[in-house]
Formats: C-alpha cells, sequence, structure tokens
C-alpha cells in the first residue's frame, strides 16, 4: 500500500530522508522519476541521502505504477516521491490502493516561464499543464490530496485550493 505520494521537485532530501520517512514509517522509498531511472550520477545522489534500512527503488513512472499494482506489494509499506504533479496524477489515476497524495515543494525548479506560474500554495507554484494535472488528481474519490510541508503543519486541501483558480 502506498502511504503517501509526496510531489517535492528536490526528490529526496533533509526533511523528507529524516523528518517523513519517520513519520510514514514506510520502510520502502520509491522515487517515480522518468530522468532519475535513466541517470546513473542521479541514482548515487538520491542513494547516498536515504536513511540507513530504508529501501530505495528509482523507476520510471510507467515501472513505478506497474509495481505498485503488483499484488505482491499489497501488505508492504511504501512511499513514493514524484517531483511533479503530472507525475503525481498519472500514479493516482493508475493505482487504486493510495492513502494520500501530499502536493508539498512543487514548480520552483520546472524549467517553465514563471510569468505562466500560479502559487497555489506558498510552497507551490505551478504552470497551466500543472494546474490541470492537480485539478485532475483534487478530483479523484479514491485518494486525499493536500498540500503539507511538515508533518507539523496543517493540511490545506488541494481540491479547494484549486477550486480557486
Amino acid at each position: 500500500m502506498i502511504t503517501q505520494v509526496r510531489v517535492d521537485d528536490r526528490l529526496i532530501h533533509g526533511q523528507v530522508a529524516v523528518v517523513w520517512t519517520k513519520e510514514l514509517n514506510a520502510p520502502l522509498l520509491v522515487v517515480a522519476n522518468d530522468e532519475a531511472a535513466k541517470n546513473e550520477v542521479m541514482q548515487m545522489t538520491l542513494k547516498m541521502a536515504v536513511p540507513n534500512g530504508m529501501k530505495l527503488l528509482i523507476r520510471s513512472v510507467e515501472d513505478a505504477i506497474e509495481l505498485f499494482n503488483d499484488p505482491r506489494g499489497k501488505d508492504k509499506r511504501i512511499f513514493v516521491i514524484v517531483n511533479c504533479v503530472s507525475d503525481a496524477n498519472k500514479i493516482a489515476q493508475n493505482v487504486q490502493d493510495i492513502e494520500a497524495v501530499n502536493v508539498a515543494n512543487a514548480g520552483r525548479f520546472d524549467k517553465s516561464d514563471p510569468a505562466t506560474k500560479t502559487m497555489v500554495f506558498p510552497s507551490v507554484q505551478l504552470n497551466p499543464e500543472e494546474i490541470a494535472a492537480a485539478k485532475e488528481l483534487a478530483s479523484l474519490n479514491h485518494v486525499n490530496s493536500y498540500n503539507q510541508v511538515l508533518p507539523t503543519n496543517t493540511q490545506s486541501s488541494l481540491k479547494e485550493a484549486v477550486e480557486k483558480l
């Protein structure tokens, strides 16, 4: 079961490695990112950021979806990290067993024109394509989608935020 899909444009960093892995109690961390799946240097960097005792898998988004739908993983607690809302939406559209999608930090490093971005949350600035993906994601009934940078922060509804756009 996926305990959380976290959208974070930095993928694995201190907050994720130290705080969220403990909070979610998920021994398996999956980075679902097409670029990371092909880039050996990026893979080495991500592996260095993972806490001892955690298992890390780095897969393309399509391969990750296949992995998440494998019945052998049904009883495992999995923490998934993607770097954009469209990848989180694609996973949520194709995987039923997801507790939550946390759109935490997104849009700062996506190389799109800053003039086209809209601030959805203080840590989330989305271009028009990502806003469309966020609206699709927020409309899904089988998954709770929100923004929460740290576990101590209040969850803010993604659905309520995108309805105002």
